[in-house]
């Protein structure tokens, strides 16, 4: 056997160097912002948010000018865009046959998935913060048109418990979106599982002492309804984490189970 000269020998291959997990989240959060729909989307949360504003100082009674008033206004239109937003960066792979060069260029899937979610919490919690301050600024000029007192009746505590409460709706669309991996599908889930349950249990309680007492233990939105009235109880707390265990965690956890398995088209 020839041996092969010394100098016509390849030099070994350097090691790939391991993508760093900030860079992968900032490639993920990128891609929120790329698609015309992501766009849109992103533009929503602040097009609701004054359009929320507006509405209030038009026609609220001049009593009911407060910050309060504001972020309730703009809470509602923000707990069903955040979890869209969610679940369509995680729908995206598959509807629009991405997954296939996402996991190629990186194979390791529950770090683009853990990416995901990282950069769905950080826009979550950018845009409640920029709905804080459209409101602060709602309830200056609705106050200066009106000539009533400024009244600030949401303390930094109370904010950190709506952020907290949106962040869990904004995972629930996510954990949809791990759990279906379709962008219609998800969707439909998602109104489901947050309007057409929720009418469900409620006509339950309505109707049936028993679980009129069982209601705080297995109706995740009523549960997580607590984060909006101000502090929690003890018991509270408690609802709010076995409801999450229940419909949040567990799906999530088959989710991920189903993607790390799944074979990407």
């Amino acid at each position: 056997m020839t041996a092969i000269p010394l100098e016509t020998a390849r030099p070994p291959r350097a090691a790939a160097k391991r993508i760093r997990l900030s860079r992968v989240t900032a490639v993920e959060l990128r891609k929120m912002f790329d698609t015309r729909s992501g766009f849109w989307l992103m533009a929503s949360i602040v097009l609701a948010s004054v359009v929320a504003t507006a509405s209030v100082i038009l026609f609220a009674p001049d009593k009911d000018l407060t910050y309060n008033s504001f972020a309730k206004a703009i809470g509602f239109p923000m707990a069903v865009i955040l979890p869209i937003i969610a679940l369509l960066s995680v729908t995206g792979e598959w509807s629009q046959r991405n997954g296939l060069t996402t996991f190629t260029l990186l194979p390791h899937r529950s770090r683009v998935i853990l990416a995901k979610g990282i950069s769905s919490v950080t826009v979550g919690v950018v845009s409640m913060l920029l709905a804080f301050a459209i409101g602060a600024v709602g309830n200056l000029i609705g106050t200066a048109i009106s000539g009533t007192d400024l009244v600030w009746d949401i303390s930094f505590s109370d904010a950190a418990y709506i952020v907290l409460g949106n962040v869990l709706g904004l995972l629930t669309g996510f954990m949809l979106g791990v759990l279906i991996r379709n962008s219609s599908g998800a969707i439909v889930a998602y109104f489901v599982y947050s309007f057409v349950l929720t009418a469900a249990f409620h006509f339950l309680a309505d109707s049936q002492d028993w679980f009129r007492r069982l209601q705080p233990w297995v109706d995740v939105n009523y549960a997580q309804g607590a984060l909006f009235n101000g502090s929690p109880s003890g018991e509270e707390w408690a609802n709010i984490a076995v409801t999450g265990v229940t419909w949040l965690i567990i799906p999530l956890a088959i989710g991920l189970f189903s993607v790390m398995r799944s074979e990407v088209k």
